[in-house]
């Protein structure tokens, strides 16, 4: 028999298992034969706008968040079975496509859960609700006779029941509820329960669709020459090569829109991926990068970070007056911590798949993270009205905010207008990493004092290039970035001083494209802050747990901080040339801290454990707060101990994972994860275990080795 070579996916599209769906425009996460049985049903049983119903009794559940590997495919159509009392086996779930009704549909800044905590049960229990009235009129009882169960209404006293299917042409007439009453928390099935995930088998077994496999009819396939040094204008190109490639049909001027400019591109269009990919490569092309060497370049952007610490910033907040008391304070102290520019990195690099018909109307599949922003984009962009588009929401290969900013979206669209034809639009690993967006490259300018052996005074100056200006053209110069008061203020991280406190800013602007990260700002400034309360600590002669909770009277961060000490056995003596260190922040809506323990190998130190402990409040599923947890331990690790995003002469020093390095399975410490039940209004889960892991491991550092880290990143394996 030969022997033939085929990957898992190959294989799997050769024998029709996936893109099934997606090539017939209909929103799902896969091939599933129910996917054309509601098809019909949707337009005459749709109970609320997330709730779907056909007579033959099967459910459908509107997700609105798309899914970027946090969970929300079975996290929010958990909080509306719940109410709904059915089971997600017995469900279908469908990506919400950027219709009004549907509400905020953009994942991002671990709001899923937390915004959708109440909307989503409402629109469960409303539905109930109709059907139980639907039912109790057909049997002619009162409503309080009648109870929901597993998909059926049933009447107690007589024992009949009907199904759903049979209740939901007349409920779906009814007016909804606009307070429907919501189930006890003590009753909860799904909520707060270990459920397994089933959305996962579909992941691994290559049925799933993704952004990258959606392939339709007449489609062709896009590889842009984007410009090494991002901003630079096409002088002219050489195409000689190119079209010597079998399979490239053209080769065209494009442009690449970005929220703060334009940039142009050059576009190779072929029969298929590989002879775009062959063509961009056998391309020349001549750029005009004007000054964009001085311009976009990192070593002078954080030289004037380093200025700009040397001056009063605008004030955010201030409590005390902070300058007088600093400046006569006999015990003080003065620190900069200093954060990279990083790549989101996702394994699923951008893609997207655009028509813009004749008719006028157009159609996208796409792995994007807001179907509502990507309507609006691009609406915007080709100058139609929202009601001519139609968007389909594929799976996201990780995102982290990378996706929710539509520079590739834009890209397609502009090529498929030109070309009157369906374009597939593929980035690679070196556009992603080398063309940005990036979290911005931050610095942290600390001031604090002690009084009387407690920690009394602090200052964090938060310096660098505002995502709210450069993105959203919402900062103006004599105004502080109200994005940092989200993880900075008093009023979120509880931090009582006992004399003043401030927070400040200063604005310095960049050409290099940015956008939100991982845990956003709190991923920079959580560096600074829980490094210098450190030192603060030490100033005082005072144990570093002990000192914080001296100053952080709120209640869920003492329960937090205490279970740290005794999950993480913080009182107990370490071998010699072991250290641990904490950290503790509050982004999200949640609060998080983690202890890190290290140990001194040669030049350097070994990562021995990490154990985290989390308040999110209600959670719907312990499993995936951990499992997210998890992916935060490790993006907090890697961003404090590999490569950074550098630039000079104009150009990403940085092209792929040779040079952008992440952290490796066999790198990985032993980790230790505690969730702590507060039965608070539900915060976020996808992002607030990350802040608190660099400056952990910066603070065990420095108790192993009595060196102070305060520049991300370093190398473990040479701390110098």
């Amino acid at each position: 028999m030969e022997n033939i070579q085929t990957s898992r996916r190959g294989f799997l599209k050769a024998t029709g298992l996936t893109t099934f769906g997606l090539a017939l425009g209909v929103t799902s996460f896969g091939k599933d034969a129910s996917v054309k049985k509601i098809t019909a049903a949707v337009l005459k049983l749709e109970i609320n706008p997330f709730i779907i119903i056909d007579t033959a009794g099967n459910i459908t559940l509107v997700n609105p968040r798309p899914d970027m590997g946090q969970g929300s495919t079975q996290a929010v159509p958990s909080l509306l079975a719940e109410e709904l009392e059915v089971s997600l086996e017995k469900v279908l779930i469908v990506q919400s496509d950027g219709q009004g009704k549907y509400g905020s549909q953009t994942s991002g800044g671990s709001s899923s859960v937390r915004e959708l905590w109440q909307p989503i049960r409402k629109a469960g229990a409303a539905a109930k609700e109709m059907l139980t009235t639907t039912a109790a009129k057909r049997w002619n009882v009162p409503v309080t006779e009648c109870v929901a169960e597993d998909g059926k209404i049933h009447h107690k006293a007589s024992g009949k029941s009907f199904t759903y299917g049979e209740l939901a042409d007349d409920a779906s007439k009814l007016e909804i509820p606009k307070n429907p009453k919501l189930k006890d928390p003590k009753d909860f099935k799904i909520i707060g329960k270990y459920n397994k995930r089933l959305d996962v088998p579909e992941r691994v077994n290559g049925q799933a669709v993704y952004g990258i496999d959606v392939d339709i009819p007449g489609m062709v396939y896009a590889s842009i020459f984007h410009s090494p040094a991002i901003h630079g204008k096409v002088v002219s190109f050489d195409d000689s090569e190119t079209k010597k490639v079998k399979g490239v049909l053209k080769v065209m001027k494009t442009e690449r829109t970005m929220p703060h400019r334009t940039s142009e591109a050059v576009a190779v269009i072929a029969t298929n991926y590989w002879a775009a990919l062959k063509g961009k490569k056998a391309l020349k092309v001549k750029w005009d990068n004007a000054d964009y060497d001085k311009t976009v370049n990192t070593a002078k952007y954080f030289a004037d970070t380093y200025e700009a610490a040397k001056k009063e910033g605008v004030n955010y907040e201030e409590k005390g007056d902070f300058t007088v008391k600093y400046a006569t304070a006999e015990q003080k102290i003065e620190s900069h911590y200093e954060t990279p520019f990083l790549a989101h990195a996702p394994i699923e690099p951008e893609n997207a798949v655009v028509h813009v018909k004749d008719d006028g109307t157009v159609e996208i599949w796409a792995p994007i993270q807001g179907p509502d922003w990507a309507l609006r984009d691009v609406a915007g962009y080709l100058k139609i009205k929202p009601e001519q588009i139609k968007i389909n929401v594929t799976l996201l290969g990780g995102a982290f905010g990378r996706k929710a900013y539509h520079d590739f979206l834009l890209e397609a669209c502009h090529l498929s207008r030109e070309l009157k034809k369906p374009v597939k639009v593929v980035w690679t690993r070196e556009d992603d990493i080398s063309q940005g967006p990036y979290r911005p490259g931050m610095l942290s300018h600390m001031q604090g004092y002690v009084e009387n052996g407690k920690l009394a005074g602090f200052h964090h100056h938060a310096i660098g290039e505002s995502i709210l200006g450069q993105v959203f053209k919402g900062l103006k110069p004599d105004e502080a970035d109200g994005w940092i008061g989200e993880e900075l203020s008093t009023e979120n991280n509880k931090y009582k001083f006992t004399s003043a406190s401030k927070i400040s800013w200063t604005n310095v602007k960049t050409d290099i494209p940015i956008v939100w990260w991982r845990s956003v700002y709190a991923s920079n400034f959580g560096w600074g802050q829980e490094c210098f309360i450190d030192e603060l600590a030490h100033l005082a002669g005072k144990d570093p747990l002990k000192a914080r909770l001296e100053i952080l009277p709120d209640e869920r961060f003492q329960k937090v901080l205490s279970t740290l000490a005794e999950k993480a056995k913080w009182d107990e003596k370490l071998p010699e040339g072991s250290g641990r260190g904490i950290a503790v922040f509050k982004s999200f809506g949640s609060i998080s801290a983690s202890c890190i323990t290290v140990s001194k190998k040669d030049k350097g130190v070994t990562i021995d454990k990490v154990v985290t402990v989390i308040d999110c409040g209600y959670y719907v599923n312990p499993d995936n707060v951990k499992a997210q947890t998890e992916g935060n331990i490790v993006m907090g690790l890697t961003a404090a101990i590999k490569d950074g995003i550098t630039f000079a002469n104009g150009e990403c020093e940085q092209s792929n994972f040779h040079q952008y390095n992440i952290l490796r399975l066999n790198e990985m410490p032993k980790i230790d994860i505690h969730i702590v039940d507060s039965g608070a209004v539900p915060g976020g889960v996808g992002e607030p275990g990350l802040p608190p892991i660099a400056p952990a491991l910066g603070n065990a550092i420095f108790a192993a080795t009595g060196k102070r880290m305060r520049k991300l990143p370093f190398n473990i394996d040479d701390l110098g």
